[in-house]
């Protein structure tokens, strides 16, 4: 019978709808039975119950998620005694092989007797490590080897570390192991970021809740190092954002290497560079254009199987349908008769120039109701008072945050 589980993938605030909705379209719809079930949507994160494959496709699939993680065990827990004894009751020796270090990387409690998340890690950790010292007949589990820079003649192994996260609410524990390793925003194509890059998984869940689609057109008029033209088109051409990197996952005793390579060779064949786009994006800095131009070039490295190339490189020329230019915002203007989407993240004010100067900006933005006429406005920024400088009240709004920082997006149905 297969193994199934429960996991939880992990997002910005704001995004539960974009995972949960692309976690139903991951779902094998040709089974009677889905291997993904969505079992609910929290604050920032998505629980859903799958299979081996499931996890794959999760990990490799999914747009706007951070992590995944899979849950080990949930149980009740007002005292640190239950505490420690609901962790040393967990079957770890099934999710962690024998050599594999553990690590607490992050606590949380919500309305919970458990608050003191210092001491909530080291029970964990303590219990977690006793469990599976008495299973593999150890003293302690093994720590990780430094590796010192700059020494060719030093060949250390260093130690795999299973990271362990845990989440209290109303006295409910929940301890789940991380399958991603690497955050799944780290994709692969963007070597640099600019001043103040977008997270990748922000970017494509802007997408997601905008309603955009590749048959329309889409303008960035401050793109930056292109992350929101590269989501969209990775999403128009239907590349997976997972397929150029690995997982913590290959480390556990879970893991099966023939799904995973069934799992990606099925995403990779779905990919097709023939689908019309029609992607636009603008920058008054010539650094941050020639950046694009390389992250695009890395992507496509990535979708055909290759190592992408580190450094500054010109558009690939089997980007068809891609259009990066050095142009101020106040220049821009609608490339195509047809009405479509800006989606855009403009200065904040805060890594790049300052706030006068940023509302500064959001008030030139108005320009865009006469350049284009009939567009969709979506956009995220930390600035709550956007609508007052932009002079126009949004159609919806909605808090999401961007990393650390809480933002706003702002949807504009018709300039």
């Amino acid at each position: 019978m297969e193994n199934l589980f429960t996991a939880a993938a992990l997002c910005a605030v704001g995004a539960e709808k974009a995972v949960s909705n692309e976690l139903r379209k991951l779902a094998d719809p040709k089974n009677e039975a889905p291997d993904i079930k969505i079992e609910e949507s929290l604050y920032g994160r998505v629980r859903f119950k799958t299979n081996i494959r499931g996890l794959y496709k999760a990990l490799i699939g999914l747009r706007a998620a951070d992590r995944v993680l899979l849950e080990a065990a949930v149980f009740k827990a007002d005292n640190f005694d239950d505490l420690f004894e609901g962790t040393a009751a967990t079957a770890w020796e099934r999710i962690i092989p024998k050599g594999m270090g553990l690590k607490i990387a992050k606590v949380r409690s919500n309305r919970s007797l458990l608050k003191a998340e210092t001491s909530i890690q080291a029970i964990v950790h303590k219990a977690a490590a006793q469990r599976l010292c008495d299973k593999y007949k150890m003293n302690r589990l093994p720590e990780p080897v430094m590796i010192p820079r700059g020494k060719d003649d030093v060949k250390a192994d260093p130690v795999k570390i299973a990271e362990v996260r845990v989440y209290i609410e109303k006295d409910i524990v929940s301890l789940l192991v991380d399958l991603s390793g690497d955050p799944l925003f780290k994709r692969g194509y963007r070597s640099e970021g600019g001043a103040a890059p977008l997270r990748e998984t922000t970017a494509a869940s802007l997408l997601l809740l905008s309603g955009w689609k590749r048959k329309f057109p889409l303008y960035d008029p401050f793109c930056g190092s292109g992350t929101i033209l590269i989501e969209a088109a990775m999403y128009a051409w239907d590349i997976a954002p997972g397929l150029g990197r690995r997982f913590a996952l290959e480390h556990l005793l879970i893991a099966d290497s023939k799904t995973e390579q069934t799992v990606r060779d099925k995403f990779r064949g779905k990919i097709d560079f023939s689908r019309l786009v029609r992607i636009t994006g603008s920058d008054e800095d010539l650094r941050s254009v020639s950046i694009a131009s390389s992250n695009v070039a890395r992507l496509h490295d990535i979708a055909e199987g290759r190592e992408p190339q580190r450094g500054i490189r010109s558009l690939n020329p089997d980007s068809a349908g891609i259009d990066l230019k050095v142009l101020s915002m106040k220049e821009a203007a609608a490339p195509f008769s047809e009405a479509g989407f800006l989606v855009t993240n403009p200065p904040y004010g805060k890594r790049l120039g300052d706030q006068i100067k940023a509302e500064e900006i959001y008030r030139e933005m108005a320009g865009f109701t006469l350049r284009f006429p009939g567009w969709k406005l979506v956009l995220i920024t930390d600035h709550s008072g956007f609508e007052s400088f932009f002079g126009k009240k949004a159609d919806s709004c909605r808090e999401i945050s961007n990393g650390a920082v809480p933002s706003c997006f702002f949807q504009y149905e018709f300039l």
